[in-house]
């Protein structure tokens, strides 16, 4: 039973590191909608999970209903950061693969 190389070690975390940071900026610049109503409420958020922007249909704006602008902008804003966040987890999966540290005393492979 071999210990595993330090160094190989090292640049592996180093290179692992340097990809979940490419991946983090590269998630910022990536955007999900959220929407609730039938589309009457869109949201935009960021992979940083950050609103950019929210759309309300003008008709419900007219319709004076505070109480229901208030719940689908709720919803449409919970969707939306949903969404950011299945799409960070599916990323942080994907860049994972083949990054699998070799733990001291197993044997390449098993």
């Amino acid at each position: 039973m071999s210990q595993p190389d330090m160094n190989e070690l090292l640049a592996q975390a180093q290179q692992a590191q340097a990809k979940l940071a490419s991946l983090q900026q590269s998630l910022a610049r990536r955007s999900v909608e959220g929407s609730s109503g039938g589309g009457m409420v869109t949201v935009k958020a960021t992979g940083e999970l950050r609103i950019l922007e929210i759309r309300i249909e003008p008709s419900l704006l007219t319709s004076g209903d505070q109480r229901m602008i208030e719940d689908l902008t709720a919803a449409a804003v919970n969707a939306a950061l949903a969404n950011a966040q299945k799409m960070v987890q599916e990323e942080f999966q994907r860049a994972s693969v083949g990054f699998q540290m070799p733990v001291p005393g197993s044997k390449p492979g098993a």
